[in-house]
């Protein structure tokens, strides 16, 4: 891993305290690091402000939060950092008790998730509209304006396998004769009511059907076994993958276009407690010009260099913003 290029500010001993007062929400730290910056001009909008940012567990949630933190710091705030809270609802609570100001969310969680909704609305501005409106309205949860980037469900190929097939959509797979439609999917995606069933219905090769998809074309494995066997082309010549994960560019997969669009849109939006940015309007600004920088394709090197190359989220979150000329 490579040396820190900056100092750490780490958590000490007040750190230690807002652990314990937030424990009874479950809300935990990864680390409570993230490097000090400053904007290039030397401005600080948030000077004054205090502000504790919280994330999900996973790799892009903590990327996220790191370079939220790392970010809203540079302008001036003094940040908690409490990234990596263990699941949605730890992260999700600790927002709606007031104990953690800004997360990092997903369009589709908020709608599926966090509010039952049954309704697929598979336009990106519509849902997050319908999100927005829904949780200013109950919570006082301002969900900014989205990010460009999409972490959602998606099939993908080898792309020896797609160049060989000449797919690049779903529609195309569905075009195939029935022994090269072969997927593989893990149980949980297989059993999702928004989930494989469905998407093969929507595209008219409905699962266990002689002309859809026979039941001996579809292979369920783990989750993380999926990216291996779908860049070997066997079992299966096309896996479930996450649009944003880092193995999508590491494998050389080919992300199939859901042209049909099924899949709910998981767009990554910042969510601030309204009365936070009520408090400081600026951050609305500052949030927004992260957001305006992120893309599948950058998220995807961003998680990559976590997962695969073992980088600490700290220093690639420092690292992308200053090679943007975001912080110095």
């Amino acid at each position: 891993m490579r040396a820190p290029r900056a100092r750490l500010v780490t958590a000490s001993c007040a750190l230690a305290v807002a652990i314990s007062l937030l424990a009874g929400c479950g809300l935990v730290s990864s680390s409570g690091t993230f490097h000090e910056a400053s904007l290039p001009g030397g401005d600080r909008p948030l000077d004054g402000a205090e502000l504790v940012v919280t994330s999900k567990s996973f790799t892009e949630g903590v990327l996220l939060g790191k370079i939220t933190a790392t970010y809203l710091a540079a302008a001036g705030a003094d940040v908690r950092d409490m990234t990596g809270a263990p699941g949605s609802a730890s992260s999700r609570q600790a927002q709606l008790n007031g104990d953690a100001d800004v997360l990092w969310e997903y369009t589709g969680t908020g709608w599926v998730n966090y509010h039952n909704q049954t309704e697929t609305i598979t336009d990106p501005h519509e849902l997050w509209q319908r999100v927005h409106d829904i949780e200013k309205r109950d919570y006082d949860l301002e969900w900014l304006a989205p990010a460009n980037f999409n972490d959602t469900y998606a099939f993908g190929a080898a792309t020896p396998t797609a160049e060989r097939l000449r797919v690049r959509s779903l529609s195309d797979v569905a075009a195939l004769p029935v022994p090269d439609r072969t997927f593989c999917v893990d149980d949980e995606f297989f059993s999702r009511s928004d989930g494989f069933v469905p998407m093969l219905q929507k595209y008219g090769m409905p699962y266990n059907d002689p002309n859809g998809v026979p039941a001996g074309n579809v292979t369920r494995m783990d989750a993380g076994v999926v990216y291996t066997a779908t860049a070997k082309g066997a079992p299966c010549n096309f896996g479930m993958i996450y649009t944003t994960d880092g193995r999508v560019k590491n494998l050389n997969l080919v992300v199939l276009d859901d042209d049909k669009k099924f899949f709910l849109p998981y767009s990554g939006t910042a969510v601030v407690r309204g009365a936070v940015l009520a408090s400081h309007p600026r951050l609305r600004e500052l949030i927004g010009t992260i957001s305006q920088h992120l893309t599948d394709d950058l998220m995807q090197e961003l998680n990559g260099r976590v997962d695969i190359d073992g980088e600490d989220p700290a220093d690639v979150a420092y690292d992308w913003l200053k090679s943007e000329q975001l912080v110095r």
